[in-house]
């Protein structure tokens, strides 16, 4: 049995970073959210981020803290008067669109008799909002979440939890737009990866497992 496991952000929803970066920026300044976010305006990696910022975002991803606390905490990098729901917002700022034609190629897959599923590194306030809009779980045949696996890509444990979970198919293919994601996947389970749907399709021999 084949089975596909996508990533969510960059690889079936669209992200728009320097949206988001420019909103925060807007909220404590580019100081500060260069320092908590370790971004420009741009929406570009800087030097300037903090061990505390950076602990931040970790433990979010990986589900260790909750959405009020993680607003909490960039509250305090915010000028005075800003609100949660001013945060919420900026946060929320970072997702774009989800092209149905995606979706209709994971329900193609499927239909084929595929096994297919989602692995994203995340957080329950992006993940929860895509989920309500584009009813993912109608589409997919399991999540694997690092915020509810408490471990996140690129690390080991994660591919090796996910393959364990899915029975050891003989054939999985991973379409992450990270390369040290692939790279990860490919060296520790033994996937073939792909950067995006639009390379799994084009690719002359993954195209002829999707007949």
């Amino acid at each position: 049995m084949l089975v596909y496991v996508f990533d969510l952000g960059g690889v079936l929803i669209n992200l728009d970073v320097k949206r988001c970066f420019i909103a925060f920026e807007k909220l404590m300044g580019e100081e500060n959210m260069r320092v908590m976010l370790g971004m420009d305006h741009n929406g570009e990696g800087v030097k300037a981020v903090s061990v505390a910022s950076k602990q931040l975002m970790a433990d979010f991803e990986r589900g260790l803290i909750s959405p009020d606390e993680f607003i909490e905490d960039v509250l305090r990098y915010c000028y005075p008067g800003t609100t949660r729901d001013m945060v919420l917002e900026a946060w929320m700022a970072m997702l774009d669109e989800l092209p149905e034609e995606r979706l209709q190629f994971v329900d193609s897959l499927r239909t084929k008799g595929c096994k297919v599923y989602l692995l994203s590194n995340g957080n329950d306030l992006h993940f929860d909002f895509i989920n309500r809009k584009y009813h993912l779980d109608t589409h997919f045949d399991g999540f694997f979440l690092s915020q509810k696996m408490h471990m996140a890509k690129p690390e080991p444990q994660i591919f090796n939890a996910v393959q364990q979970a899915i029975g050891y198919p003989e054939s999985v293919v991973f379409i992450d737009d990270i390369l040290v994601n692939r790279q990860a996947a490919e060296q520790t389970v033994g996937w073939q990866t792909f950067d995006s749907i639009t390379s799994l399709i084009n690719n002359t021999t993954a195209a002829a497992n999707l007949m």
